[in-house]
């Protein structure tokens, strides 16, 4: 992943993330904690629905129906906490409940 595909992701501009990624981190605020939440739980619900992690780390990039054929990091790449939100709810769908 590049660093401004990370960046996009946790809604940061490119700068700061890289001074996050250096070990920089500063105030995080509520967005960007949201946002790392979200980013968490699709982590926990990729490991637990694929066994092998390069298995879930291809899937990120694979196109899917769910999603009209774009890949989930494609939905999560439009920057909008929405946009990770909508990727999370599939994958806690089909993990299944607790």
């Amino acid at each position: 992943m590049t660093d401004e595909e990370a960046a996009t992701l946790l809604g940061l501009p490119v700068r700061t993330y890289r001074r996050w990624k250096a070990g920089e981190i500063g105030r995080i605020d509520r967005d960007s904690k949201a946002r790392l939440s979200n980013l968490m739980g699709i982590h926990k619900a990729l490991r637990i629905i694929f066994r092998e992690p390069q298995r879930g780390y291809a899937w990120i990039r694979k196109p899917n129906s769910a999603f009209t054929q774009r890949s989930a990091l494609e939905v999560m790449l439009g920057g909008e906490l929405t946009d990770l939100m909508r990727v999370r709810r599939y994958l806690d769908a089909e993990r299944g409940t607790w």
